[in-house]
């Protein structure tokens, strides 16, 4: 596909569009309605490394300003800025949860997730954590909300960590953060 003018989207053209647009915050890419100018053969690996035409993106800054300017429309993710919008793959979710911070305890407790690009969310009505379990394994895919559409998946280590907070309510082993329960896995389903 072709951009409006002709010539194919590219990923340096979509990163100085993105540091044109940049400001203080995120940009506002839910506000921007731009032409779809095509698919970038760009990919978000299920472990959170972004590939350009096949290749590892190296540089930690270049991602981050890639992730800002993403969006998911439907099942589509997309990267966004005011004058272009071009599709790309993302094999589970677009960011991994690296780390977690929790403080308080039972429904007080607060947890804060942080992304391999940095960003931040409060696990709560805003930011739910859910959990897809594989269905011949039963292997837990545990997920929470960043922003708008976009999931991280939280990695192993920090899941491990999740269980051992965990505690049964209603019929639920799960976690709470905001005030708000999070169930993980019925309880009649864990081992003794």
């Amino acid at each position: 596909m072709r951009s409006q003018n002709g010539v194919p989207p590219s990923a340096e053209g979509i990163a100085e569009a993105a540091r044109k647009a940049g400001g203080k915050g995120p940009p506002p890419v839910h506000k921007w309605n731009p032409p779809f100018c095509g698919d970038l053969d760009m990919r978000i690996a299920r472990d959170g490394t972004w590939f350009y035409l096949g290749t590892p993106i190296g540089r930690m800054g270049l991602v981050k300003l890639f992730s800002s300017i993403l969006r998911k429309d439907g099942e589509d993710y997309f990267l966004v800025t005011p004058v272009e919008k071009v599709g790309i793959t993302v094999e589970d979710a677009p960011f991994v949860a690296v780390d977690f911070e929790a403080e308080g305890a039972g429904p007080d407790q607060v947890l804060t997730f942080r992304t391999h690009v940095d960003d931040h969310a409060v696990a709560g009505p805003d930011h739910p954590i859910r959990v897809e379990r594989d269905p011949e394994t039963g292997e837990p895919a545990p997920y929470v909300l960043v922003r708008a559409n976009l999931e991280a998946l939280i990695d192993r280590k920090s899941f491990y960590r999740l269980v051992d907070l965990g505690t049964h309510h209603d019929g639920w082993f799960g976690l709470w953060s905001s005030g708000r329960f999070f169930p993980l896995i019925p309880s009649e389903d864990l081992p003794d």
